[in-house]
């Protein structure tokens, strides 16, 4: 049985992340590091998101890894509890989600775990650089599709967890200050000399963003069969 709490396991798949679940899996995370399965993984991305360009397969990919890279913040957030797993644990398969075939992460229990007050900032760029930039650099020997985009795919889920946490008192003052973190170009230094959230949101609140246009460049979605075109593409 899984350590997390009910409330943790159902808003985790609310977001299409699977705790201790035995579906067959398709690849993992790990896979994305080994040079000679890149060309097989590229091909699962894109059969997966039934397309054959490749920065449409690989902007599927992130923009569901980004539901997952979101659910961190939520879960640090609200419980102080992140994914702290080797990558070859975090797992990827489909299930169908709204009539289509969709990618979803599967993690184990085990590797969800408690930290530190004092480690908030230390544990915010750690995920920014292993989980998102290193894992992002890769993408990019499967396929010439900007950081940018990847970063955005992220970013779209952050804004609108910290535009509903932000607006609960119960949760409100933790999200000020993992908005600061984000926002803080110190937590960036590993590898980027400003905040890269700062400059999607121009240190505006969250909620000021969610019915507008803040992306800068396109996501692909409009090119998967089954969904539709971002509601805020720069293109349109």
């Amino acid at each position: 049985m899984s350590n997390l709490s009910q409330d943790q396991l159902q808003q985790l798949n609310s977001y299409s992340n699977y705790i201790d679940d035995e579906q067959k899996k398709i690849f993992n995370l790990a896979q994305l590091f080994d040079v000679e399965r890149l060309d097989d993984t590229k091909n699962i991305l894109k059969a997966i998101s039934q397309n054959n360009n490749d920065a449409v397969a690989l902007s599927y990919f992130t923009r569901r890894y980004g539901m997952f890279i979101a659910m961190q913040f939520y879960m640090l957030t609200v419980y102080d509890e992140l994914w702290d797993g080797p990558f070859d644990a975090l797992e990827f398969g489909v299930r169908e989600e709204y009539g289509r075939p969709s990618l979803c992460m599967f993690t184990r229990s085990e590797h969800w775990t408690m930290i530190d007050e004092e480690d908030r900032q230390e544990t915010v760029a750690g995920i920014l650089k292993t989980q998102c930039d290193d894992v992002f650099q890769q993408l990019r020997k499967m396929g010439t599709v900007s950081p940018l985009t990847h970063w955005e795919n992220v970013f779209g889920y952050l804004l609108w967890h910290y535009h509903t946490l932000l607006s609960n008192p119960a949760t409100e003052e933790e999200a000020i200050e993992y908005v600061k973190f984000l926002e803080d170009d110190k937590t960036w230094t590993d590898f980027s000399t400003f905040s890269r959230f700062h400059k999607y949101t121009g240190g505006n609140h969250p909620s000021t963003l969610i019915h507008i246009p803040v992306r800068k460049s396109c996501c692909f979605s409009k090119d998967v069969p089954g969904l539709m075109a971002c509601g805020f593409c720069p293109l349109i």
